[in-house]
């Protein structure tokens, strides 16, 4: 399937999956549990209202879901007592698989979610979401659900950025257009088929996120697509338009870290597919300066992007989903 073919028949509208009873039943035909892993850390503000709205939408009135989770990393606010209390399930990341040590991270989350939530997919919703919808899930799910030959779904739609006058109907996807779009264009120009790369929200079936490794960090995201690519093609993919994602906006000065962060994972990968070589180990000190009382102080921050390997290679979790 080439990427205009691809675009065409995989690219849909969350309208076109609204009826949920009629999603449920052909779910529930297949045999198929569906689990979806929140990821958090210090979202008191937002996290109630999402699992109020997902868990009596989606699984209380139409069981598409099986089970909610929290999957925190230390917050240090009510994000977990809050969760706890409107019904997901809450788990502290730093406390399971503790024989593979614990690092701070979103990827960190994602990757032990596969262990703790027994779901035939997966599916990550961010948890800063002002705008929180039914469509947030159903939208990714429903791919899945209608078609076995797709094994992952990404979201896309408009990011308005937030200022004092209110929200600026267009922009967002920052570190997308200037960073991993020329990147994909360069080295995997398929993928440039794929609306939004950084989205936060996605789904995916076990059997694919399993194989995979998880970076901790900022480029989780984007090893995601290319390692699956490597494996399954674009054919293993689809995209779901999910409208308007309102949220809290990073500043410029975070997304160069974030940038860096991704930079890494992908000059990795590159490496590791022989498509690129390094004399030397990449730096792991992401510098910036930072404008203070008409001063510029160089500030350093060690970015890492430690990568968890496929959860498969874990022994613990090949005895719980592979006996």
């Amino acid at each position: 399937m080439n990427r205009d073919q691809w675009l065409d028949e995989r690219t849909f509208h969350h309208s076109q999956f609204w009826d949920l009873k009629q999603l449920v039943e052909v779910k529930q035909q297949k045999g198929l549990t569906i689990s979806l892993c929140l990821p958090s850390l210090n979202e008191e503000a937002t996290i109630g209202k999402e699992i109020i709205i997902l868990k009596s939408e989606l699984l209380d009135k139409y069981p598409l879901l099986d089970e909610i989770a929290v999957i925190d990393s230390g917050s240090t606010d009510q994000t977990r007592e809050i969760a706890a209390k409107f019904g997901a399930d809450v788990y502290r990341a730093e406390e399971h698989l503790t024989e593979c040590g614990n690092h701070r991270g979103k990827g960190e989350n994602l990757w032990k979610a596969l262990h703790l939530l027994k779901g035939d997919i997966i599916v990550y919703v961010d948890s800063d979401i002002n705008n929180i919808h039914p469509r947030f899930v159903y939208g990714l799910v429903a791919p899945l659900i209608h078609d076995e030959n797709v094994h992952y779904v990404k979201a896309f739609y408009d990011r308005p950025l937030a200022f004092s006058q209110g929200l600026r109907p267009t922009g967002g996807g920052r570190v997308t257009e200037i960073l991993v779009r020329p990147l994909f264009s360069l080295f995997y120009p398929d993928l440039t088929a794929i609306i939004q790369p950084l989205s936060g929200e996605y789904a995916g079936r076990r059997s694919i996120l399993e194989q995979i490794p998880f970076p901790v960090g900022y480029g989780v995201e984007t090893a995601m697509l290319i390692d699956i690519y490597e494996k399954m093609g674009l054919d293993a993919f689809a995209q779901t338009d999910l409208d308007t994602r309102v949220h809290r906006n990073q500043e410029t000065i975070d997304l160069g870290r974030m940038a860096f962060g991704i930079l890494r994972t992908f000059f990795n990968r590159l490496s590791r597919q022989e498509r690129m070589h390094f004399e030397e180990e990449l730096p792991r000190i992401m510098r910036q300066h930072v404008a203070s009382d008409g001063q510029f102080d160089l500030k350093e921050h060690l970015i890492e992007e430690f990568e968890r390997p496929p959860i498969l290679e874990v022994q613990a979790y090949r005895e719980r989903f592979h006996k």
